[in-house]
């Protein structure tokens, strides 16, 4: 009997689409990835900072210029770059993946992992708010994830490549906290190889576990290890 094959879906080559009030175009896919969004008159779009690579010189900017490496992997809430139109804004991500957009319908809530958000249409509401002391301490999220929600598009940006898993009523999906971009899915922190996490204790070897309905974006390199290969480098190369 032949064994069903899991709806995983890979990133696709270039992805253009439109929203109210202007449309977009996602190129150099991967790993080098560019938003390039055109505007018409008095459309605002957002974004976070430092995602800004250039824009036509009739686009009002509003708002900080300024990444913070340091809030992103923290956390913090950071203040949002906004672009009014007319014209052409190309943005990216601070280090080198994939960005996708994710269209939102009105009722369906989406959580973005931290480092996971980097602009919005007109019309997305997002706000970040802690996950709880427990998931804090345990998930590769940190504190706060950024919960999106209304009608409109968000674009999500990756360390890697990102893949996108549909799950269905009841099916299961282990993933390991720092690999987490998005998701619909309910979720409960584990141990690695099982047994739900219990007492003021972090460490590494966590995992996330899925249960459908919903859908789980996930990113092929982990932020985490690169930080500590880097270091390992680093450290290496100064013996």
């Amino acid at each position: 009997m032949a064994t069903a094959q899991p709806s995983i879906q890979n990133s696709l080559a270039d992805t253009v689409g439109q929203f109210n009030g202007g449309y977009y175009k996602v190129d150099h896919r991967d790993t080098n990835a560019l938003l390039s969004v055109t505007l018409q008159p008095n459309t605002p779009f957002y974004a976070q900072p430092g995602a800004m690579v250039a824009m036509g010189p009739e686009i009002t900017l509003k708002g900080k210029l300024k990444f913070s490496f340091k809030k992103m992997f923290t956390g913090g809430d950071m203040t949002q770059s906004t672009f009014t139109g007319p014209g052409e804004v190309l943005l990216a991500p601070p280090i080198w993946g994939d960005i996708v957009p994710i269209q939102l319908d009105g009722q369906t809530q989406w959580n973005i992992g931290r480092g996971g958000y980097l602009a919005m249409t007109h019309g997305v509401v997002k706000d970040t708010k802690s996950q709880g002391l427990g998931k804090a301490l345990f998930s590769g999220e940190g504190l706060f994830v950024h919960r999106v929600s209304g009608t409109g598009i968000v674009f999500v940006t990756s360390l890697g490549a990102i893949i996108q898993r549909q799950l269905k009523q009841g099916e299961q999906w282990i993933v390991d906290n720092g690999h987490l971009v998005a998701w619909t899915c309910s979720y409960s922190i584990e141990r690695a190889g099982g047994g739900i996490m219990s007492g003021m204790h972090s460490g590494e070897g966590l995992v996330c576990r899925f249960t459908g309905p919903g859908i789980v974006y996930i990113q092929t390199r982990n932020p985490e290890a690169l930080s500590d290969w880097i270091q390992s480098q680093v450290s290496t190369s100064n013996n």
